[in-house]
C-alpha cells in the first residue's frame, strides 16, 4: 500500500538533508530534469535521485506516490516553463502561435524529459492553465464550441508530436545525429537525376530545411486553416 503524500507546507518543516538542503517538490523536479539531461531516462531512479539530493530515497515518497507521479510533475514543469511570461494580446493568431512555439521550445530544451512526458496527461496546474488559455483564445475569437475543441485537439497534439519528434533527434548520440543530418548532403544531394529526378531538383533545398524543425511551418498551416474557417463564417 503506497504511503500517503504529505502536503507541501508540512514537508517544508521537516529537517534538511545531510548537506543542509530543505527538500521541496520543485527541487526534486529540478534535480530530476538535470539527471535526465545528463544520464537519460535509464539514469532516473529513486535511488539515484536520493543520492543526488543527499536524501534517503524513501523521503521522495513523501512528495510523490511513485516515479510515475514524478514523471507527470516533470511534464507539468515543462509546460510551466512555456507559460512563464506569456500573456494574451487579444489577437488569436499571434497568441496561439506564441503559445505553440513556447511549448515546443520548452520540451525540446529538455529532450530526454520530453520523450518521457509528451504523451502523458498530467492533470496538473500548468497543464490546466495552458489548456484553459488555448480554449479561451479560440472561444474569444468567436469559434463555436465544437470547432474550438477540434482546433484545440489538433493544436495540442501537433505541438506535442513535433516536440517528441524533435526531442528524439536531439536525444540521439551526437555522432548519430550528425550522421543523419549529413545524409542530406552525402546521399540525397548525390542521387542520379535519371532515377530520382524530383529528389535531385529539391536536394539543395532539402539539405537546408530537413535539418531544422518543421513545427513552425506546420503550425502556420494549421493557423491558416483556422483563419480560412473564421473568414468563411463571417
Amino acid at each position: 500500500m503506497p504511503k500517503p503524500v504529505v502536503r507541501e507546507e508540512n514537508r517544508r518543516r521537516r529537517r534538511p538533508t545531510r548537506n543542509g538542503t530543505v527538500l521541496s517538490e520543485g527541487l526534486i523536479v529540478e534535480t530530476a530534469l538535470r539527471m535526465l539531461r545528463e544520464h537519460g531516462s535509464t539514469g532516473l531512479t529513486a535511488r539515484r535521485l536520493g543520492l543526488a539530493l543527499d536524501a534517503d530515497p524513501s523521503t521522495l515518497y513523501r512528495y510523490f506516490r511513485g516515479m510515475d507521479e514524478l514523471t507527470l510533475a516533470i511534464g507539468d514543469a515543462l509546460i510551466g516553463q512555456a507559460l512563464r511570461g506569456w500573456e494574451p494580446t487579444g489577437q488569436w493568431r499571434p497568441d496561439l502561435r506564441s503559445m505553440g512555439l513556447r511549448i515546443h521550445a520548452a520540451y525540446v530544451a529538455h529532450p530526454q524529459a520530453a520523450l518521457l512526458t509528451t504523451s502523458r496527461v498530467t492533470g496538473r496546474a500548468n497543464e490546466l492553465a495552458a489548456d484553459e488559455a488555448v480554449l479561451d483564445v479560440l472561444r474569444t475569437a468567436g469559434l463555436p464550441l465544437a470547432d474550438t475543441v477540434r482546433v484545440y485537439h489538433a493544436f495540442i497534439d501537433q505541438t506535442l508530436a513535433f516536440a517528441a519528434l524533435d526531442a528524439a533527434s536531439l536525444a540521439l548520440p551526437s555522432e548519430a545525429l550528425d550522421a543523419d543530418e549529413g545524409r542530406w548532403q552525402s546521399t540525397y544531394a548525390r542521387l542520379p537525376t535519371d532515377r530520382y529526378p524530383r529528389i535531385a531538383e529539391a536536394a539543395p533545398l532539402l539539405a537546408r530545411r530537413m535539418i531544422t524543425s518543421a513545427y513552425p511551418t506546420a503550425l502556420d498551416m494549421l493557423l491558416d486553416s483556422v483563419a480560412r474557417q473564421m473568414d468563411s463564417a463571417s
